[in-house]
């Protein structure tokens, strides 16, 4: 920037917050990815943005799709996951290119990962924390997905109580925990739906087996809009892994439907190369809406301290190689004070696994909320905590 005038500086940054918030209105209102916790492959963002700065936001709805196609193919593919500013770098050239430059850069992404289609194995992840969880989200938000307890759709821009989705799981994990499955299994991603608050708590820990004909019988094709397998054997608790596989299948068929909407008919994207369905087995992870819900406020306090909120379910990544490895529940990965203090991760109910990797990463850890804050009250704030037992 050093040939650049103030003026021309101040320009550029108004332009980048315009097209910024344009690139988040299109996520959130074409793909239903409307919310923190939802919002993956965030660097791609910037590729958008200077897409946009180059059509001057002048986009048709073909052009607009094909950009959010390849937006949501850089999240499932985690294509900034490592080396990411040498990815953003590679991806800024081809926007230099001139015409046709999202074509170039779905051919560079398909060079880079191989098939864009989705297959069953990748709905294999665990924990809200999996790279395909926002995928969920989005396909129950762009779907014809509705609510168990009201029957109406699930779409976006709903408004209201409606608006706000919770994460249900379809087996319950007391259940399942009683029955000796662990908690990978538990919260399998196909375990998972998203349903409005009072559905969920109207369904409790009642059993698939229970439920599902009231709910169907209420309202019919319910099961059916959010990929439930309709072989009744399948609902049955003793069958719950055959139910993961079958709704695995399920799910990425309707994301490859939906895939093929935002291309318009040129399917020819998603027909070709190798689809490398082994993903990475990627440790740790938020297990529950409580632990969430917990990670959220924290981020609160933190802000409220004038610091800097933390990434809830960071995805951490071997520096070398770009695999993703693991999720942290929520790190602060150039420290509370951004490069003044250490890496900082906060991992409830994590297995020491997790731990150990956040530790040799560089991590100070904290496995419950109460010991992160005092660490930021005295550490970071530099506030005498009170002694407990003395009078003065």
């Amino acid at each position: 920037m050093h040939d650049r005038t103030s003026d021309e500086i101040q320009e550029g940054l108004n332009k980048a917050v315009k097209y910024i918030d344009s690139s988040l209105n299109m996520i959130a209102g074409r793909l239903g990815l409307d919310h923190d916790q939802v919002l993956f492959g965030r660097f791609a963002i910037p590729i958008m943005v200077r897409y946009l700065d180059h059509k001057n936001a002048h986009l048709n709805e073909v052009e607009r799709d094909k950009l959010l196609f390849w937006y949501v193919q850089s999240g499932m593919w985690g294509r900034f996951s490592g080396s990411t500013e040498s990815y953003i770098d590679k991806d800024l050239e081809v926007l230099e290119m001139g015409d046709g430059v999202l074509d170039r850069l779905l051919d560079q992404l398909r060079l880079w990962h191989g098939s864009l289609r989705v297959e069953p194995g990748h709905f294999r992840g665990w924990s809200l924390g999996a790279r395909f969880y926002p995928v969920l989200y989005m396909i129950t938000r762009m779907g014809e997905a509705k609510d168990w307890g009201t029957g109406l759709p699930l779409k976006a821009n709903l408004l209201g109580r409606m608006n706000k989705l919770e994460v249900h799981h379809i087996f319950p994990k007391a259940q399942l925990y009683k029955r000796g499955y662990d908690k990978v299994s538990v919260n399998a991603l196909a375990n998972f739906c998203f349903l409005t608050k009072d559905t969920n708590l109207q369904i409790s820990d009642r059993l698939p087996e229970e439920y599902f004909y009231e709910v169907e019988s209420r309202h019919p094709g319910v099961l059916a809009s959010q990929w439930i397998p309709m072989d009744e054997k399948l609902w049955k608790v003793e069958n719950y892994n055959d139910f993961l596989a079958q709704r695995q299948v399920l799910l990425a068929d309707e994301v490859n439907q939906q895939l093929e909407g935002l291309l318009h008919g040129e399917t020819l994207w998603m027909d070709t190369g190798t689809s490398k369905v082994d993903e990475p087995v990627i440790i740790g992870g938020i297990t529950s809406q409580q632990e969430e819900e917990e990670l959220i406020r924290l981020n609160k306090w933190i802000k409220e301290k004038g610091l800097s909120e933390g990434i809830i379910s960071y995805e951490f990544s071997d520096p070398s190689s770009g695999e993703p490895k693991a999720i942290f529940d929520l790190a602060w990965p150039n420290g509370v004070q951004e490069d003044l203090s250490e890496p900082v991760a906060v991992l409830l109910n994590e297995s020491s696994e997790v731990i150990l990797l956040a530790s040799q990463a560089g991590f100070r850890c904290f496995v419950n909320v109460k010991e992160f804050r005092k660490y930021v009250e005295s550490e970071i704030l530099g506030n005498e905590l009170p002694v407990l037992g003395l009078s003065s």
